[in-house]
């Protein structure tokens, strides 16, 4: 037995280091977006497409994919799927223009929504079943720390080496992720389940299942609407330094991690009333944003604030729909936590849109309370949530014996 745990333990490590890279290359257009601007001499709202078609790339490529390569073994798919991610980034590096970086974003992007997808799979199989969760746990810490140490280190290279060197940099983690992977994943684990994909997507867009996506999408892509654009709201409004600003974005991240942190252990007891109360202190701290953001020291405040919750909401949304589909859709719950990633993304993807927008239009300082206002959507469905929840709860204390059609 201890052999084999020794055995789960470097798997999950070559897991993580690939989720490392993985989750770099997701956030590193955030700190590289003036760089790439200035270089590509294109505005700072085209370079943000960059973060807005990766995360379309991830939304539509986690549940296709994922049903696509049910048949084929895992250790295959992941070794594929890093051989990909190599290859997105070092096109991502030898880009000259903007549309061959989009094609190179689209490319990893295509990796990230699989991995996302068969990453937990894969983590929950390599253990026992009591020591599920943590593992998960283990190979998403591979995420956090990216937030927290790849995204501000690339940033410096990029401010120092020119942002293709970030790109490279993020392709060579990606070659030690596939060696790890080589090396360390065993190649016994289970296939994937093969359910019919028009079932699947009929099982998991059941109406309470929906509501959850969308309030992920809003819920969580509302803080990317500045933070796609926090490096120029911070260099223009601001009046940081570049080298500030690569400090700030380390201390986001870590925000970031403790607010995960904080959120995994509110998700446990009532998910959707710890949602809420989420929602709308995000709501309040980006609409105070506005105010701040001309302010350095109270900007930076402010933008710590918004980093503790811009992630807090994770874990409790990804237990509603888990918890949803466990009772609604049980053949479907990998379907469903795909589609929930689809639904992170798509939020990425609405907000780096609309904060390129409103840049464009109006001004990069009202991203903030266009961000509140997303936020305040998500605010208002969860409500809408909890009373479906409830109506459901006293319909079945009333009718027993009937089974409640939902």
């Amino acid at each position: 037995m201890h052999h084999e745990t020794k055995h789960s333990t470097w798997a999950l490590l070559a897991l993580a280091i690939s989720a490392f890279a993985i989750g770099t290359t997701e956030f590193i257009s955030v700190g590289l977006l003036p760089l790439i601007a200035n270089d590509l001499h294109i505005s700072v709202s085209s370079a943000g497409l960059t973060v807005t078609i990766y995360a379309l790339g991830v939304m539509f490529g986690a549940p296709i994919l994922t049903s696509l390569t049910s048949a084929i073994s895992r250790k295959t798919l992941l070794l594929a799927i890093m051989l990909v991610f190599i290859a997105g980034n070092t096109l991502a590096s030898l880009s000259t223009g903007i549309t061959v970086l989009l094609i190179a974003r689209v490319i990893s992007a295509l990796a990230h929504g699989l991995f996302m997808s068969i990453g937990s799979t894969i983590a929950a199989d390599l253990v026992p079943e009591g020591r599920r969760a943590s593992a998960i746990a283990t190979m998403f810490s591979g995420l956090t720390i990216a937030t927290v140490t790849g995204v501000p280190i690339g940033t410096f290279v990029g401010q120092n080496l020119g942002w293709r060197a970030a790109f490279i940099l993020i392709a060579a983690v990606g070659i030690l992720a596939l060696i790890a992977n080589l090396l360390l994943v065993p190649s016994t684990l289970q296939r994937g389940t093969r359910t019919p994909f028009r079932d699947q997507v009929r099982l998991v867009t059941r109406g309470r299942l929906m509501l959850a996506f969308i309030i992920t999408a809003v819920g969580y892509g509302g803080t990317f609407v500045v933070f796609t654009y926090l490096s120029p709201l911070l260099h223009d409004i601001s009046g940081y330094s570049d080298q500030t600003i690569a400090i700030i974005l380390l201390l986001y991240g870590v925000a970031i991690a403790i607010g995960n942190m904080i959120g995994g252990k509110a998700a446990n007891r009532k998910p959707l009333k710890s949602l809420l109360v989420m929602f709308i202190v995000q709501t309040i701290i980006l609409g105070i944003l506005y105010f701040t953001v001309p302010f350095k020291w109270a900007a930076l405040v402010t933008i710590m604030g918004m980093g503790l919750l811009a992630f807090m909401n994770v874990p409790g949304l990804q237990v509603v729909v888990v918890t949803l589909a466990e009772k609604f859709a049980p053949q479907a719950k990998d379907v469903a936590s795909a589609f929930n990633i689809a639904a992170f993304n798509g939020g990425i993807a609405i907000g780096a849109y609309l904060g390129g927008v409103v840049n464009d239009s109006i001004g990069l300082i009202h991203t903030t309370w266009v961000g509140a206002l997303m936020v305040l959507i998500a605010a208002i469905l969860t409500i809408w949530a909890q009373y479906l929840e409830q109506k459901v709860t006293t319909n079945s204390d009333r009718l027993e014996p009937t089974p409640v059609k939902v």
